[in-house]
C-alpha cells in the first residue's frame, strides 16, 4: 500500500491550497490530495492542528504548501496518511473509527481512500 500512494504523489507539486469544509491540495497531474477531517502539518519551527469540520480557511503554512513537492508519501499500517513536502513540512492525517478522513483523486476518480475504521481502498486493487 505504502509504495502505491508514493508512486501517485512523490515528486508532483502543490498547485492550489483551498479550504471550507475540507483541506484540498491540488498537485500538479492533475492529482488532489482530499482531507475530509483533523489533520496536523509540521512546520520545522511549530507544528499546527486542523479541523476541517470546523470550516476553515488555509493561512500561513498550509498556503506556503503551494509551489512545494511531495518529497515522500505514504500509507500508515493504520491506515492514515503522510506526506512530506521539500523544505521540511509534513501533513499527518490520522485513520479515524468513524469517518473516511483523506482520499486522493484525479479527474477520472478516486485513486484510493483513508475509510472508516482504518481500511483503505484502491480503485485498481492494493498498491495501484
Amino acid at each position: 500500500m505504502e509504495n502505491g500512494i508514493a508512486d501517485v504523489l512523490t515528486g508532483r507539486r502543490v498547485t492550489s491550497v483551498s479550504g471550507g469544509g475540507r483541506l484540498d491540495l491540488t498537485l500538479d497531474g492533475p492529482v488532489t490530495v482530499r482531507v475530509t477531517h483533523e489533520f496536523r502539518l509540521a512546520m520545522p519551527s511549530e507544528v499546527e492542528h486542523f479541523y476541517p469540520a470546523l470550516t476553515f480557511r488555509p493561512t500561513g503554512p498550509l498556503l506556503a504548501l503551494a509551489g512545494r513537492t511531495v518529497e515522500t508519501a505514504r500509507v500508515t499500517p493504520a491506515g492514515g496518511l503522510e506526506l512530506a513536502f521539500e523544505g521540511g513540512a509534513a501533513l499527518s492525517v490520522r485513520p479515524h473509527a468513524l469517518v473516511a478522513p483523506w482520499s486522493v483523486f484525479t479527474p477520472e476518480g478516486v485513486v484510493c481512500s483513508g475509510l472508516a475504521g482504518g481500511e483503505v481502498t484502491w480503485a485498481n486493487g492494493p498498491g495501484h
